[in-house]
């Protein structure tokens, strides 16, 4: 009997081993919809974690598997594919293109990603790739006319510091801090341009109340939420990218040459009834250069700069790994070379060009330590060099370039001396010696950036409930090195009667090369707890989210002696949201931040300021449904709340506290230190103690109050898709220096207090239209910013005249006289308004009596033009693809912004004969009739002219801000032009590569504007700055 049981158990317990242990070789080809194999796909195994392959050169793959289980066909850009294996040893699959569904998109938000049908804020999702189109080095320059709700402004083209100001819907208060709040991957960042383009995944802007709240007091300006690239299951994928780019210049300011200068100057001094400063012979000198020494004619702006630069631009990342651990390495290099002629002989010594280099890095490490926990760990940073002519860095060189007239002197003298043309300012240097023969300085500038982030999944507690918990440790290091020298500084003095030999006078000496550095470093460290549950029930939808966030930064490098400097800067806070939804058709959310800050005394510390979002989807009604069936999607969305700000500046950390101090006798018995008692003539001093800095208690939070109301809607199965927004928004308590407080109050120091109001209301919106022509895939799109704020309230000197105050203007508004053209005559000047900046003639400057008091002065100065930033920034373009080749054209432009023209090349000979002359500025000049004919001139004394008579000198009248000097902002520029090929799949199998791209594209190609003489988009009053470069790139990018 043991014995048949024996052999019972065995026949039953053989055949389960032999089940269990049973595997097989599943073999295949992949397939796109045009029959070509497709590389790198990855297949895995459903619901086994670590089991998978990928097909090779040629659609190929085998992989083990025991039978039952599904297979999962997965590659970026295409729909998954799911295939159940029975006992087919044999599986081909045919995968096609995903069709993306605006219902479908997903977009990042402070509480994580979610479907863009769900959000009820006013968010935009920024196109990566349109991004990426921009070969920049400074990801910031190509957000101008890219993303809605973004005024964008690039001041200077200099090789590292040539990045973009950006505004979040404009500019909406004049207190300490008006920036966006920039987060990536959850992390505080100060600036873009520390990423590599490259590595980002999404980027998004939160613009309204409902979507910032829950950043407490940083959202205030708004959000930018920037995730990078992670790893993907699978073999390694690497992507590798080179650009060259060659630079030249938007537009280069034009001066005219020696002759037209020296001419120019002459009329100055005769229209003014002075003599002549050069005579025709003398004139004829400047003309043939027999005598360059005396009579040079230099054109500085050709000599010190190039026709061109170039940047180089590499990438490299890769990323793979299993089903348990993923990561993503990447490492890029930039480098911009400056537009500067530099001296050949000290080319082996040292670099004056102004050069910048920057290497970035950047390791994502995904961990699945069980099925709900995964842990990810990241490490980035960056390391970049800026050099710069020694004497010429911080502009100026370029006020050098603007003040050096062309015939001041020659580049050196005959005998090889180095020239001067100032006696009193050795700061008023030969452009060609501050560039190239005064040493150079080093910049440089060191971050590494650490973070680890827990995910739990606690769906085995309650389905939908998800930890989230990061903290980031971050290092900021900068130090500069400048190395200075400068050669002996000569001034030719005429010359020897006896032998004609040129008399040298030395006036500044020779040193040799100095050294001086400095450096500055912080560290900051993140806390961030986020605990959200969503779960449906039916038809309803709903969501709790709480997250606690806290920072601190402080100082670790050249804090000085304030000891405050090494006190950390901290905040800390509590935020939660609440969300409904009823069938995807009804929708409502309410957030909020409760706050705290350092910067306010206890019982203002915290602040709470909650916001609620409304959104209801049209398309979701039956009647649309049934009616509208090219309606995808149509929301309108409604957001109401309120955002803190708590940043008053640097300067002014810990307003409610006091300083005080202790006066005594110097070493004479005198007082000293004193406070006086008295004002005025009055004066009545006293030894003893006193408060040297008042404590501002009542210092609070600015608060701005938002409301938003916006339309997103999708038609024709997503062909065109469209968002429109108009918003509102009042600042409340913006923090100021009580400047105009009586002396009768006694305080020696100025108190702070929340007194600014500000509104600015404005829309902002975008659309895309999606077509197939044939073989043609076309894409259209735009998108628009108008912002426009007006001051409400701000401390200001009392004035007779309610338009001397900025209250009812906009921010940072010009203030001047209206111009009413020239004085036509001395008739026209004695019937006019008596104009008190000095004696006037005919030709010069006409101004308003805007009181009507009889006398133009000061109190008729009024707001003029709209503002130097731009309230209206708008971009369109255009992409094309067929077969192989991609275009991409895109336009980009500006308006409703003007700008006051000054200095010395725009007051001709205002700082005698330290400046040039804008060659275009002065052709429409008023020139009377008797200087005409003195001079050999056409006389021109239209009161319409463009430009003044010439003065020699300051000219007081003719130097006001004005309406007159005021300039149209306004442009539009072909800001980008892409044209791309990509490889045919089967030459590139056949080089063993996934994806080859070969492109060409063009920055800045031209720009169409009524200000010609520098680049309008600066704003710069005096056009003394490194222009903007226009450039064409050659690049390659691979997939293997």
């Amino acid at each position: 009997m043991k014995k048949y049981l024996a052999i019972f158990l065995l026949m039953l317990v053989v055949p389960l081993t032999i089940s269990a242990q049973q595997t097989i070789t599943v073999t295949g080809t992949v397939t796109d919809t045009q029959d070509e194999p497709m590389i790198g796909v990855n297949i895995t195994v459903k619901d086994v974690a670590g089991l998978g392959t990928i097909t090779d050169i040629n659609g190929n793959f085998s992989i083990k598997m025991e039978p039952y289980h599904r297979l999962v066909f997965s590659y970026i850009g295409y729909d998954d594919v799911e295939v159940l294996v029975k006992e087919q040893h044999t599986v081909n699959v045919k995968m096609k293109e995903s069709e993306a569904s605006v219902l479908d998109e997903v977009v990042v938000t402070g509480m994580g990603a979610q479907k863009k049908l769900t959000v009820t804020g006013a968010v935009t999702n920024v196109n990566v790739g349109d991004l990426k189109r921009f070969p920049t080095s400074n990801m910031s320059n190509a957000l101008a006319g890219n993303v809605p709700g973004i005024i964008a402004r690039q001041t200077s083209g200099q090789p590292g510091k040539s990045t973009s100001e950006f505004w979040i819907r404009g500019i909406s208060t004049f207190g300490a801090s008006s920036s966006a709040y920039i987060l990536v991957d959850g992390f505080e960042r100060s600036s873009l341009d520390e990423l590599n383009i490259e590595d980002i995944e999404s980027f998004t802007v939160l613009k309204d109340a409902s979507a910032t709240a829950i950043y407490g007091s940083k959202g205030a300006n708004g959000v930018v939420l920037i995730t990078t690239k992670r790893g993907k299951a699978g073999k390694i994928n690497i992507d590798a990218k080179v650009e060259t780019s060659y630079n030249t210049r938007t537009i280069t300011p034009e001066f005219v040459d020696g002759l037209s200068y020296a001419s120019l100057m002459n009329e100055a001094l005769v229209t003014r009834n002075l003599g002549m400063a050069y005579q025709p012979e003398e004139l004829e000198l400047f003309r043939t250069q027999m005598d360059p020494d005396f009579y040079p004619n230099v054109d500085w702006m050709d000599l010190i700069l190039k026709n061109g630069a170039w940047s180089y631009r590499a990438n490299l990342n890769m990323n793979g790994g299993g089903n348990t651990a993923r990561y993503f390495v990447s490492a890029s290099y930039t480098e911009d070379q400056g537009m500067y002629n530099t001296d050949q002989t000290l080319r082996d010594d040292y670099d004056t060009n102004a050069n910048y280099k920057k290497w970035n890095y950047r390791m994502n490490v995904d961990i699945d330590i069980t099925k709900s926990t995964l842990l990810k760990l990241g490490i980035a940073g960056s390391l970049a060099k800026r050099n710069s002519p020694g004497l010429a860095d911080n502009e100026m060189l370029w006020g050098m370039l603007f003040g050096y007239n062309p015939i001041a002197t020659p580049v050196y003298y005959s005998n090889g001396y180095a020239p001067i043309s100032h006696r009193d300012n050795v700061n008023k240097l030969n452009p060609w010696v501050a560039s190239t023969q005064t040493g150079y300085n080093e910049d440089w500038q060191n971050n590494v950036q650490t973070n680890v982030t827990l995910e739990q999944n606690f769906d085995f507690i309650t389905k939908g409930l998800k930890f989230v918990g990061r903290f980031g440790y971050d290092t900021d290091n900068s130090n500069w090195i400048n190395r200075h020298r400068q050669p002996d500084l000569y001034k030719a003095n005429g010359r020897r009667q006896e032998t004609g030999e040129i008399i040298y006078e030395k006036m500044f000496p020779a040193y040799d090369m100095t050294q001086s550095s400095g450096s500055s470093g912080k560290r900051r460290e993140f806390l961030d707890l986020l605990l959200s549950w969503e779960r449906a029930f039916g038809n309803h939808h709903g969501g709790v989210t709480f997250r606690y966030t806290q920072d601190s930064e402080k100082q670790t490098v050249d804090i000085g002696t304030d000891i405050k400097n090494g006190v950390s800067k901290r905040n800390q806070g509590l935020a939660g949201r609440f969300t409904y939804n009823w069938n995807y058709r009804y929708f409502v959310d309410f957030n909020f931040g409760y706050t705290g800050s350092e910067n306010f005394a206890p019982g203002n510390q915290f602040g709470f300021f909650p916001a609620f979002s409304l959104a209801w989807n049209v398309a979701e009604e039956s009647f649309v449904k049934n009616n509208l069936k090219w309606m995808n999607m149509f929301k309108i969305r409604y957001s109401h709340g309120k955002v803190g700000n708590d940043n008053i500046g640097d300067d002014n950390r810990f307003p409610y506290l006091y300083t005080i101090a202790t006066t005594g006798y110097d070493s004479e018995g005198k007082p000293n230190n004193v406070y006086n008692w008295g004002f005025g003539d009055y004066e009545k001093s006293f030894i003893g103690t006193r408060y040297t800095q008042m404590a501002s208690n009542g210092i609070t939070w600015e608060v701005a109050t938002k409301d938003d109301l916006g339309i997103d809607f999708s038609l024709f199965n997503d062909k065109f898709t469209a968002t429109v927004d108009y918003f509102h928004e009042k600042r409340t308590g913006i923090f100021l220096t009580r400047e105009f407080l009586p002396d009768i109050t006694g305080l020696e120091s100025k108190p702070k207090a929340n007194v600014g109001e500000v509104k600015s209301q404005g829309f902002d919106g975008n659309f895309a239209l999606k077509q197939k022509l044939g073989e043609v895939d076309m894409t259209i799109r735009g998108n628009i910013t108008y912002s426009k704020n007006e001051v409400l309230e701000k401390d200001e000197e009392n004035q007779v005249y309610s338009y001397l105050y900025q209250k009812g203007y906009r921010v940072d508004q010009v203030k001047g006289l209206i111009a009413e053209g020239l004085f036509a005559d001395y008739d026209d000047i004695r019937t006019s308004p008596k104009q008190e900046f000095g004696t006037v003639q005919p030709g010069d400057i006409k101004y308003k009596d805007v009181n009507g008091d009889g006398v133009v002065n000061d109190n008729d100065k009024v707001a003029i033009g709209a503002t130097t930033t731009p309230n209206l920034v708008y971009g369109i373009g255009a992409s094309f693809a067929w077969k192989g080749i991609d275009v991409n054209v895109h336009f980009q432009g500006a308006g409703k912004s003007t700008f006051p023209i000054y200095g010395k090349c725009v007051y001709a000979f205002s700082e005698s004969d330290w400046g040039n002359i804008f060659k275009d500025m002065i052709s429409d000049r008023w020139v009377d009739s008797e200087t005409a004919a003195k001079l050999g001139l056409h006389a021109n004394e239209n009161p319409n002219a463009t430009y003044p008579r010439l003065t020699y000198g300051e000219n007081k009248n003719n130097q006001q801000t004005s309406t007159y000097w005021m300039r149209d902002g306004r442009y539009i520029r072909l800001k980008n032009l892409d044209i791309g090929y990509t490889l045919p799949k089967s030459i590139v199998n056949k080089l063993h590569f996934n994806n080859i791209r070969i492109y060409i594209a063009g920055s800045n190609l031209i720009t169409w504007s009524k200000f010609k003489t520098w680049d309008p988009e600066t704003g710069n009053p005096r056009g003394e700055a490194y222009p903007l470069t226009k450039s064409v790139t050659m690049g390659l990018s691979v997939n293997l």
